[in-house]
């Protein structure tokens, strides 16, 4: 169940198809996720206590300048695996963008998730719990000041909670709305003490004319009063008319508590970042509109995310192959020579404007390139570094033969030798 308030030539369709595999297979190592998280301890004078915190970076993120958006989760320890793997997949299949992902490791987790003290007959069971507000203040006063000096952000924070931790969030989001961008609360415990937070949440919505959030909702096949409590909040989510907010509210029937998570943290990821891949042409699957329309689409995304953000290095490149392939090599060079503009540092643009120039008969204006690509690609341990490398010898080669000839040479290398064997460049 779900609510949402958001409602050439016969082979170039599987050509572009291929394409963009290719293009996103390249780029792939850049959002895998190699190591294990950064750890901080936080001395906390909020909380009274020293604090773990797990800090995963993105692939590449110490040998580029690239700032990320921030992921906060609760009850980290426990979820920054799968959800750094949602992450790198989405990332990797242009659904959003890579993250810096942040998670708090747990002391006493009723105290810091519970907004409030627990009523009914097992309340003696909760001695500490109600501490959610003071836990909010380490987070925004120590844990976000901690991460924003340390690490290269973007002004954009999602936070994201399950359980306990999708009660807080709620909490979160009707207490200290602008502190984060998005929220994802999962299995929210709402019908926790005698459902006060959700009460406060209809005052909130209530009262508010204006919400510029993202809030996404789950629950999996879970009866009884949490069912009931998120049942009641689905409903208040779609009665509201708040300018700016975007939610989507979700049970999933197939998951229990437990397994509800994974699932959640994917599509509330998908919901916050709505409209994030460029449109395709629904005939051909390519890229519609060239480097103008995407451009332009990411002009857009600028706006809806509230940083610039840039056109990126992969999709511009698959723009240059559609041109390429399609039988207008000149825009390809153009869009290729754009690449190199906007991203001098990456070996992959020079070798794909290498490969235009080459197809066009121009080797020598190919062959430096292609020994820019190489040295590049040594230089970043770019994983298709030996990729790059084999273009220039090959290229090279092929200059060699075409200066012999020209001196009178021959452009066919003699039967067997090491020339003759290079296999060439598959197209």
């Amino acid at each position: 169940m779900r609510i949402s308030n958001t409602t050439s030539r016969a082979n170039l369709h599987h050509l572009m198809g291929a394409l963009a595999i290719l293009v996103l297979c390249a780029s792939a190592s850049l959002a895998q996720y190699a190591g294990g998280p950064a750890k901080l301890t936080i001395k906390s004078t909020v909380l009274g206590e020293a604090r773990t915190i797990l800090v995963r970076t993105p692939q590449g993120y110490d040998t580029n300048k690239t700032a990320y958006p921030v992921l906060y989760i609760t009850d980290g320890d426990a979820h920054i695996g799968h959800t750094s793997s949602t992450i790198e997949f989405l990332a990797r299949n242009g659904r959003m963008s890579d993250m810096i992902v942040v998670v708090i490791t747990n002391t006493d987790r009723t105290r810091d998730l519970t907004p409030t003290k627990a009523t009914g007959p097992n309340s003696a069971q909760f001695p500490t719990a109600g501490g959610a507000d003071n836990f909010l203040k380490f987070i925004e006063t120590e844990v976000i000041p901690e991460i924003e000096k340390s690490y290269r952000v973007r002004p954009y924070r999602v936070l994201a909670g399950h359980s306990f931790g999708g009660l807080f969030v709620v909490h979160a989001l009707i207490t200290r709305p602008e502190l984060f961008n998005s929220y994802i609360a999962v299995s929210p415990s709402l019908q926790w003490s005698d459902e006060a937070t959700l009460r406060r949440a209809e005052e909130f919505f209530k009262n508010r004319k204006e919400l510029h959030v993202t809030l996404f909702t789950s629950l999996g096949n879970e009866p009884g009063d949490i069912g009931k409590a998120f049942e009641e909040f689905r409903q208040l989510l779609a009665k509201n008319q708040i300018k700016g907010f975007e939610f989507e509210a979700q049970q999933m029937m197939d998951e229990d508590h437990g397994s509800v998570v994974l699932r959640s943290h994917y599509l509330g990821l998908r919901k916050v970042y709505d409209g994030w891949q460029m449109p395709r042409d629904p005939a051909t699957g390519a890229v519609a509109g060239g480097l103008k329309a995407a451009d332009e689409h990411y002009k857009w995304l600028s706006q809806k995310f509230g940083y610039s953000i840039s056109t990126p290095e992969g999709l511009v490149n698959l723009i240059g192959y559609q041109y390429l392939q399609g039988g207008t090599p000149d825009e390809a060079i153009a869009t290729f020579k754009a690449n190199v503009e906007r991203y001098p540092n990456s070996a992959n643009v020079y070798d794909s404007l290498a490969e235009a120039y080459e197809k066009g008969g121009r080797l020598e204006l190919a062959t430096p390139l292609y020994e820019k690509a190489k040295t590049l690609g040594q230089q970043n341990h770019d994983p298709n570094a030996a990729l790059f490398a084999a273009n220039f010898v090959r290229a090279s080669e092929k200059m060699k033969q075409a200066e012999a000839a020209k001196q009178g040479g021959t452009t066919k290398p003699p039967e067997g030798s090491k020339q003759a064997q290079t296999p060439k460049k598959d197209q």
